[in-house]
């Protein structure tokens, strides 16, 4: 089985509005512990829209496998060299096939190719296979850099 290919989107589109919302259907119903209500997903992507994530403030990918969409990532432009990672989501029926791994070294060379020299995020404590992506991936555990409502675990890269 070919690997997967990556595709940088505008937030708006389809294809990724699609992903979108099937990302945060997964973290709304894994945070409740049961299936995220329509009204639950939308109130959280008001809550944290995503059209930031192109131009000068950021970019979306999305992964396919076979070119269907599977998967979605996102780095935000911070400033001072700092991107955070966002969105990072695999559908269930590619996990395990290396697309997550393959999306955050696609992201990693898309914020050096951007001029970042560090990757940053933050990961609810619930999010464990997350969480062990990113630790394989490189990513320490860090000091808390934000007070955001939903982290719980910081986590850092540097690039250089």
């Amino acid at each position: 089985m070919p690997g997967p290919t990556f595709v940088t989107t505008d937030p708006g589109s389809a294809a990724a509005a699609a992903m979108l919302w099937a990302y945060y259907e997964d973290i709304v119903g894994r945070y409740w512990g049961r299936l995220a209500l329509p009204a639950e997903v939308e109130s959280a992507m008001a809550d944290e829209p995503s059209h930031d994530l192109q131009g000068g403030t950021g970019l979306l990918v999305l992964g396919m496998l076979d070119r269907v969409p599977v998967a979605c990532g996102g780095v935000r432009f911070v400033g001072a060299g700092i991107g955070e990672l966002t969105r990072v989501y695999v559908a269930a029926q590619a996990r395990g096939t290396g697309t997550g791994a393959a999306l955050l070294d696609h992201l990693s060379e898309l914020a050096v190719d951007a001029g970042l020299t560090q990757l940053r995020l933050t990961v609810r404590t619930d999010l464990i296979e997350a969480r062990r992506l990113y630790a394989r991936a490189g990513y320490a555990e860090v000091a808390p850099f934000n007070t955001e409502p939903y982290a719980e675990h910081w986590f850092a890269k540097d690039l250089r």
